[in-house]
Order: C-alpha cells, then sequence, then structure tokens
C-alpha cells in the first residue's frame, strides 16, 4: 500500500506541474462568481438560480472531464515515452501498483477539486438571494420550485398495442406501409401516435388522471402540478386556455377540498401550478382533471405529450442532500473516465490516446442523439448498424441521459436508489472492467527490448 500511495503522490504532483490543470483550476475559480453575477435567465430569482447551477455545473463538469482525460492519458505515456518508467519499475514495486497508484492519485486529485467547485457552486446558489433585487414573492417561488427536491408521479401509460396491431394490419393489407421505414419503426411510430392522441383533449371534453397511494406528504406543504400544452393547430397568440380541477372527486360528501385553477398559458412551454396539499384524501388518493374551454380555445386539440407533457410531483428531500447527490454523479463519471484514459495510455502513444478518450467521451455524452439518428437509416444500413455501431455505443455509459442540471434545475429528486443504480453501472462493471483490461495489457506489455 505503500508503493501505491508513492505512485498516487507524485502523480498528483506531476498533474499539479501541467498548465492545463493550472489553466482549468484559475479559470473555474474566475468564471463561477462571474457567471453567478451577470447571468439572469428569465429575470426572476427562479430562472437566475436555476441558468447559473445549469451553466456552471455543466463547465465544471466539462472542463474536469477535459483534465481527467489529459492527465490520465499523459502520466502513464509520458513516463514510458521519456523512459522515467525504467527507474521505477526495476525497484520492488510492480505493474498493478503503479497502475492502481496512478490511478488512486487521479481520483484522489478529481476529488479535492470536485469538492472546491461543487462548495463554490453550492455558496454562491445559497447566498444569491441576500444579494439580488428580489420580492418576497420570487423568494417564496425559488423556496418551492429550486431550493427542494420534488419526486415525480407520472400517470400510467396506456396499453395501444392491440390498436397499433390491428392499424398495421390494415395499412399492410391496403399496401399502405412505408417501403423506407422497417417493421420496428412503423411499430414505434404508431405506437408513438396512439399514445399522443391518449393524451389529447379535444373541446369541449375533460381528461382526468388519478393517482392513488400517495404517502408521506405534509397536508401542510405544496403538490405542483409540471405540464407542457402541444396543439393540434397553432392558435393565433399561441395561447390556450386550461381549466383545472384537483382533488379527490369519488366523495359524495367533500372531506378534502377541490381546488379549481383557470390559467391561460403559451404552448410548447412547460408551466407549473401551485396546489396545497391537503387535496390529498386520506387514502393518498388525488385525481387532476383537466377541461378544454371550446369558448376560447375554439377547434384546437390539446395535447400532453407522453414523455414530458404531465407529472405530479411533491418534496422529498432538500435542495443540500440533492446536491451532494449531483456531485456523486459527476464523481462517478470522471471515475470512469479516469480508467479509460490509463486503459488507452497502457497501448497507444499519448495523442492517440486523448483522441480516442475524446472521442469515447464525446460520444457517451451525444449517445441519446446516437440511438436516435440511426433509427432514420435505410434497411441495409440499419442492420449494419444494429449489429456493428449500436452493441458499442450500449458498452458505453450515456453521460447525457444523467447530468446533474436535469435534476438540480426542475428540483427533480435524484433517489439514492437511482444512485446507487449508476454507481454499479458506471463504476462497479464498465470501469472496474477497463482498470481490469488496463491492467492485464500493461502487465504483458514489453517496456523495453534486450539487445545483446
Amino acid at each position: 500500500m505503500r508503493s501505491i500511495w508513492a505512485v498516487a503522490v507524485n502523480t498528483i504532483r506531476q498533474a499539479l506541474r501541467m498548465k492545463v490543470a493550472a489553466v482549468f483550476t484559475v479559470m473555474l475559480i474566475v468564471l463561477l462568481p462571474v457567471m453567478g453575477h451577470v447571468m439572469t435567465g428569465d429575470g426572476t430569482l427562479k430562472g437566475k438560480l436555476q441558468t447559473f447551477v445549469n451553466y456552471s455545473l455543466s463547465l465544471t463538469t466539462f472542463l474536469l472531464c477535459l483534465l481527467t482525460i489529459v492527465v490520465s492519458t499523459y502520466s502513464l505515456a509520458y513516463d514510458i515515452k521519456q523512459k522515467q518508467i525504467y527507474t521505477v519499475i526495476t525497484k520492488p514495486l510492480r505493474r498493478f501498483q503503479l497502475i492502481l497508484g496512478k490511478l488512486l492519485g487521479l481520483i484522489l486529485l478529481d476529488a479535492v477539486l470536485l469538492t472546491l467547485f461543487a462548495l463554490l457552486i453550492y455558496l454562491i446558489t445559497i447566498y444569491t438571494p441576500k444579494f439580488a433585487n428580489t420580492t418576497e414573492q420570487e423568494l417564496a417561488q425559488a423556496k418551492d420550485e429550486f431550493y427542494t427536491a420534488r419526486a415525480s408521479l407520472v400517470p400510467q401509460e396506456a396499453d395501444v398495442s392491440e390498436e397499433v396491431r390491428q392499424t398495421y394490419k390494415k395499412l399492410e393489407q391496403k399496401g399502405q406501409l412505408p417501403t423506407e421505414m422497417t417493421y420496428e419503426q412503423i411499430i414505434e411510430s404508431l405506437t408513438d401516435d396512439f399514445k399522443k392522441w391518449k393524451r389529447a383533449v379535444v373541446p369541449g371534453q375533460q381528461l382526468v388522471w388519478n393517482f392513488e397511494n400517495i404517502k408521506n406528504v405534509d397536508p401542510n406543504q405544496n403538490l405542483f402540478i409540471r405540464y407542457k400544452y402541444d396543439t393540434s393547430s397553432n392558435p393565433p397568440d399561441s395561447q390556450v386556455l386550461g381549466k383545472w380541477s384537483v382533488g379527490d372527486d369519488r366523495q359524495i360528501r367533500m372531506k378534502t377540498p377541490i381546488y379549481r385553477v383557470d390559467r391561460k398559458e403559451l404552448i410548447d412551454t412547460f408551466h407549473e401550478i401551485q396546489i396545497p396539499a391537503d387535496a390529498v384524501a386520506d387514502d393518498g388518493y388525488i385525481a387532476v382533471g383537466f377541461y378544454n374551454d371550446p369558448q376560447f380555445n375554439r377547434d384546437t386539440v390539446i395535447i400532453f405529450p407522453p414523455k414530458d407533457g404531465f407529472e405530479l410531483l411533491y418534496k422529498a428531500d432538500t435542495f443540500t442532500a440533492n446536491f451532494i447527490k449531483a456531485v456523486f454523479l459527476i464523481f462517478f463519471r470522471l471515475f470512469f473516465l479516469a480508467c479509460m484514459g490509463l486503459l488507452t495510455s497502457t497501448f497507444l502513444s499519448f495523442p492517440v490516446a486523448v483522441l480516442l478518450s475524446l472521442v469515447i467521451f464525446f460520444t457517451s455524452s451525444i449517445s441519446s442523439f446516437c440511438f436516435y439518428s440511426f433509427e432514420f437509416l435505410s434497411k441495409n444500413l440499419s442492420s449494419v448498424y444494429y449489429y456493428t455501431i449500436r452493441p458499442i455505443i450500449s458498452l458505453l455509459p450515456q453521460f447525457d441521459k444523467f447530468t446533474p442540471a436535469d435534476f438540480l434545475v426542475p428540483a427533480r429528486l435524484l433517489s439514492w436508489s437511482l444512485l446507487a443504480k449508476i454507481a454499479g453501472l458506471m463504476v462497479c462493471i464498465k470501469a472496474v472492467l477497463l482498470l481490469l483490461l488496463s491492467l492485464l495489457i500493461f502487465s504483458f506489455r514489453e517496456i523495453a527490448k534486450v539487445i545483446i
């Protein structure tokens, strides 16, 4: 263990001597306070905080990822190129101890820098209201919709498999199936269409969502309905009128209040309605109804997109706890990149190792886009993609699927169970496999040739 620690200390010193580490560190120390001062968002306190947290965490994560890639690939590759490794491996130090020591040094460096910048972002976020010219209403809104961690309840998806099957059969009989699409693409398109129309409200009709077993909700707190309108045709002023009713609709003699809210709002924009939590019945039941007013909306069909069009939010944790878990999410990413950088440097030169690591990093950062884009390939190319590129991308971590800003900006709860799942997949499986592979490759690598 002493040998591993010695290598770790030397790796940290080597990283601190690199100009890129100093540049990134100074850049973040200067930029983060400036961003906290100049960013205004939509002009409200909540918008200012959301914009700052989004951009500051994204910038910090990006720069630390680049730093980890550069240092991890440089450390071992430079020692081999400059032949400094000769003075190391001749000592009582095993090759696996060298790799583990460099990894430990990288992890400690990342942990210190991440803690420093995360603490700076947290302090700016917490103390911004004290230095900003805000109203009591904005403070209350920020407390309810930003300085919290809210769990999400979404309606159960409708089963449209039978409708999809019948429609596909009719199209096939009439010879109207799109020839440029595969069977899977047609089924997916039909499924999306049917699910969308299950969430559509024609003028004069009401759509009701029922939620059961809502537990541990303080009646003195608030519930939040977060939604986004889509429409069959664009209204003249891009606004629709929605009439909401929230409460227990099962009762003849009401034991809990039913709240009614009329809102005129823009389409294609997220909105929130705040409702007292005493609308939840004693058994945890609540119904949320939406009525499409024909007098105002005319012939406009209002649609709530299936993926993110409607959800019911309630407070489940604190902002501080959620922020700490978001920082762990960044740390897991850095751990994976450190293992990947060490792996590439065991068999590649520094420039090639950096290039390969950057390609993997950016591909992981847009993995969802890659999956989505390749779905529209022709049949021949699609078959090649499914058996070659797709499996490779699937092995990479999906960085864009779990970004800290996706949880902190909308005050969405990052649960410990989800964090443990991400850690198990990204760190315990994928990163450890990379580490084991780097140990295997480096143990058999020929460092120098003996010439007689």
